[in-house]
């Protein structure tokens, strides 16, 4: 099994000398972006149960982050990635403080506006983020001699690697005593607080670590792009994180994987149908959730744990 993982990783980080098509290039490597932040994102929501409208504003505050270090301060790529990722989990913890006081919607509402305030601030501070026009001239990512430019096949790669990073990561971790605490809280926290769990900083980690998450995708997305504008971190983005992460299965891995390749590739490869292709791709996200409520990979681990224990009993 483990092989089979191996391989199937070596053939998506490859795939630009597979099919070195510019074009599909660029699609999977904003796909590959797309499924770093959902996999932040369900660290959140998928194995705490917060729900969070404002993701994408870590997203921004790693790209805006990245490219004022570098920009002003002249940070290479490699040091600007933790340091951008470091930012947004701070900041997303410091949202935390004050947001985990509430529950469910109220929560949504408080993580909504969070967003909305960092769009606007970025747009406003015109003097450090160059307001609407943003800010261009953003270095590259270089290894040695080599610079990335505006090749996407380096950055595909590179976004590959870094997705099976996290994924890894995400698995260990939703493994850990605290993945599966944070699973007791999701499924009801009082009964979690009851057992001695510290609900508060539990909630606080999981925060922290889904934005230092997206706080490193915007550092990427930044190098590669060279320029940002506020307009790239709008309330859009995250419902459609959110909606990649519900549609793979919420808490599971590969699942925020598979829920971003769908949705972020699924929309280019109906660009044939013109006019009409958000329709059906609409359509099909209706049939599909109401086939599959559960999402796409959702609710295997515990039919199989389930079955385990079924035949365990009958044994």
């Amino acid at each position: 099994m483990k092989l089979r993982k191996s391989a199937l990783w070596a053939l998506v980080a490859l795939l630009p000398l597979v099919d070195p098509n510019p074009y599909r290039v660029e699609i999977f490597a904003t796909a590959a972006l797309y499924a770093l932040l959902a996999l932040g994102l369900n660290v959140i929501v998928g194995f705490t149960g917060l729900l969070h409208l404002g993701f994408a504003a870590f997203f921004a505050i790693g790209a805006y982050a990245y490219a004022l270090l570098n920009l002003r301060s002249g940070w290479p790529f490699w040091l600007g990635l933790p340091a951008a990722a470091g930012l947004a989990g701070l900041a997303a913890a410091a949202l935390g403080l004050p947001a985990i006081r509430v529950r469910g919607d109220y929560l949504a509402i408080v993580t909504l506006g969070f967003g909305e305030i960092v769009r606007i601030v970025v747009t406003n501070l015109e003097p450090w983020t160059g307001g609407p026009n943003g800010l261009m001239g953003i270095a590259h990512p270089t290894i040695g001699s080599f610079n990335f430019g505006v090749d996407s096949k380096p950055y595909y790669t590179l976004l590959a690697l870094w997705v099976a990073l996290t994924a890894w990561a995400c698995s260990r971790l939703a493994r850990s005593r605290i993945g599966l605490a944070w699973a007791a809280i999701r499924e009801d926290e009082l009964a979690a607080c009851s057992l001695g769990i510290d609900a508060s900083q539990l909630k606080l980690l999981a925060l922290a670590i889904g934005g230092a998450i997206a706080g490193a995708a915007g550092c990427l997305f930044a190098s590669k792009q060279g320029t940002i504008t506020p307009d790239s971190f709008d309330f859009i983005l995250s419902v459609m994180i959110l909606a990649m992460v519900i549609l793979g299965g919420l808490g599971s891995v590969p699942g925020a994987i598979v829920g971003a390749l769908v949705l972020g590739t699924a929309p280019e490869f109906l660009r044939g149908f013109a006019s009409y292709r958000m329709l059906i791709f609409g359509v099909l996200m209706i049939v599909l959730m109401r086939l599959r409520p559960q999402g796409l990979l959702g609710g295997q681990l515990i039919r199989r744990k389930a079955g385990s224990g079924d035949a365990a009993a009958s044994g």
